[in-house]
């Protein structure tokens, strides 16, 4: 009878993951195994012979400028960005739960605090496209954007062109990819400070702490995990910026000027819909896909050595 329940648990739980299981290889580990092997072609994309090419294209690779720049610019974003929007959200929370005093020692949010947690996350709710086309407005050169608007009536001059110029183009990119993350962050640490017992802070409050010190010594060390996840999935954006860079760069989405906002994800786009080389963009596509895996080996790895540490 043992023997039978064996097998009936094991056909059991075989059924129930198999079920699912089968359209995650077929659509999703599946595609991964093809973009693989078409790296190693030379594809059009629109015939259904493939020329075997070995690695010629990661040679061409090598030799990219195209490439290399777009690998920068992901790297400085990869810098940028998380460090922005963690220490922006940390920022906000904080004062969204603890910034405020009542009494002696209790402990409590800035006044209104419901209400700008709503307002932080206005921008995780539209699509990253419609920001991009809204913000793409705002950067507009030709004296009607709402920023050189604002810049004018402040008696800053003529008009900026924000994504025309080399000098401020990927910046004003990155700029949007802070403010259209912040709120998600903000709201994730707000619910990791909430489940913190306040009578944490109200301990350290009594025992002469400042607000610095009960951020480093207890909301931090507290938050660890939260905000490992959260450097994880603002390095993976990082290394996409795909939609931004699509529709704001200047050059419809060529990542111009002068390859000034080209990054690996849009750069992959055209080399596979814009030129037609699909084994290429193929080759990309897999340096992307490895550069992701090494980031969150690396982010795990150090953040367990920093929990071991404290």
């Amino acid at each position: 009878m043992a023997r039978v329940a064996r097998r009936g648990r094991a056909s059991f739980i075989v059924v129930m993951l198999g079920v699912p299981l089968c359209p995650y290889v077929i659509f999703v580990l599946s595609p991964y195994a093809q973009a693989f092997y078409i790296s190693f072609t030379k594809w059009s994309g629109y015939t259904s012979t493939k020329t075997w090419v070995g690695l010629s294209n990661y040679r061409r690779l090598m030799h990219d400028s195209a490439f290399w720049a777009a690998l920068r610019h992901n790297a400085l974003a990869l810098v940028i960005v998380p460090v922005v929007t963690i220490g922006l959200a940390l920022f906000f929370a904080s004062l969204l739960n603890v910034g405020g005093r009542k009494g002696r020692a209790a402990v409590q949010g800035v006044r209104g605090a419901s209400i700008y947690r709503v307002v932080y996350f206005f921008p995780t709710i539209l699509s990253i496209a419609v920001i991009g086309v809204l913000w793409s407005f705002v950067y507009d050169s030709t004296g009607n954007g709402l920023l050189n608007g604002a810049l004018k009536s402040l008696g800053g001059g003529g008009p900026v062109d924000w994504l025309g110029s080399p000098d401020t183009a990927f910046y004003a990119i990155l700029a949007v990819m802070v403010w259209l993350s912040v709120g998600f962050y903000v709201v994730l640490f707000t619910a990791g400070m909430s489940s913190i017992p306040r009578e944490l802070y109200e301990a350290a409050i009594i025992d002469g702490a400042n607000r610095w010190d009960t951020f480093w010594r207890l909301t931090l060390p507290l938050l660890w995990d939260s905000i490992q996840v959260s450097v994880i999935f603002i390095g993976i954006s990082a290394l996409d910026l795909f939609a931004l860079v699509n529709t704001m760069s200047s050059g419809g989405g060529t990542g111009g000027p002068n390859n000034s906002t080209q990054v690996v994800s849009n750069y992959l786009y055209l080399s596979a819909f814009k030129y037609g080389d699909y084994g290429y963009a193929a080759s990309i596509g897999v340096v992307l896909f490895v550069l992701m895996l090494l980031l969150a080996a690396l982010t795990f790895r150090l953040s367990r050595r920093d929990r071991v540490a404290m």
